[in-house]
């Protein structure tokens, strides 16, 4: 049994900070974070609750997705992982430990803030896995900005392209093609809630992230497909060193939680196990919250 499925401290599972300063050009690489990430490599143990399933994660090749990626393929699914091209290092490891659990592993390179690229996303993932019942919208873009007043209209849409504008792209296009029992799983944050100033471009996708989520889940339940959200607080990634935080805060990152410490990716992984395999049949249109205590509400 892995270590992370004995009874423990939930406090003292995973490294706490002060972390050191790490910069690293957007959009970051995994394989560089110190300490290193857990996204269940070593640690996730599957029971089958996917067994068949075919599935697109957007962002798999690094922090939550590629957790989300790593506990499908070890639950049974085939798994298709979307990422920049800069991040192909990353996804290449991920492709390897999908394969390593027996399952079919695609890597999509591409822009999901390109309307093409993300329209054609789940099409592609459905050609080359011979069908797609699950869709994980998780990729995200965020860059700290020191004042209000610094936020370019640039980054703003940017940011807009990446976290909302590709989550209605590629939803549109799913919806077309997924089977009755297939679940669609956004990803939101705790900032759709409590908001920082010095990402508020982000707090706002995120809390449209939300809403989105929760109206698409009334409509796509008449074809039988739920809609749901996974709303985490600081979780250890490449997303903060790489400019979504001061590096100041990445050396305190997550020690404001009441865990005194971040999440890690493969803590997130069975929340959306759960809303992707048929466990989950009766849940849609809800966002699950996993903030080390923060709250949603």
């Amino acid at each position: 049994m892995a270590d992370r499925y004995k009874m423990q401290d939930p406090r003292q599972q995973y490294p706490e900070p002060p972390f050191p300063k790490q910069p690293q050009p957007a959009p970051g690489l995994a394989k560089k974070l110190e300490p290193p990430a857990d996204h269940g490599e070593d640690s996730y143990e599957g029971s089958g609750k996917l067994s068949g399933r075919k599935a697109l994660i957007t962002g798999g090749d690094s922090g939550i997705g590629r957790a989300v990626a790593i506990a499908f393929a070890g639950e049974g699914a085939d798994v298709a992982i979307s990422h920049l091209p800069e991040e192909q290092p990353d996804a290449d490891e991920v492709i390897a430990l999908i394969e390593k659990a027996g399952r079919k592993g695609i890597s999509l390179p591409g822009d999901v803030s390109e309307e093409s690229d993300a329209r054609d996303l789940p099409g592609r993932a459905a050609e080359e896995l011979g069908g797609l019942d699950i869709l994980i919208v998780n990729a995200g873009h965020q860059k700290f900005f020191e004042s209000f007043e610094k936020l370019t209209s640039d980054d703003f849409d940017t940011t807009m392209r990446t976290n909302l504008y590709a989550l209605f792209w590629m939803t549109q296009e799913a919806a077309k093609i997924m089977p009755a029992g297939g679940s669609i799983v956004t990803t939101a944050s705790t900032q759709a809630y409590d908001p920082s100033a010095s990402i508020l471009h982000y707090a706002a996708t995120k809390a449209g992230i939300v809403a989105f989520t929760k109206g698409l889940s009334s409509e796509l339940i008449e074809k039988g497909i739920r809609v749901n959200a996974v709303a985490p607080g600081p979780i250890w990634s490449p997303l903060n060193p790489s400019g979504g935080s001061p590096q100041e805060k990445v050396e305190k990152f997550g020690g404001w939680s009441t865990f005194g410490r971040p999440g890690q990716p493969v803590e997130l992984a069975p929340v959306y196990v759960l809303l992707a395999s048929q466990e989950g049949s009766y849940i849609t249109g809800e966002v699950y919250g996993v903030t080390g205590g923060a709250g949603i509400a």
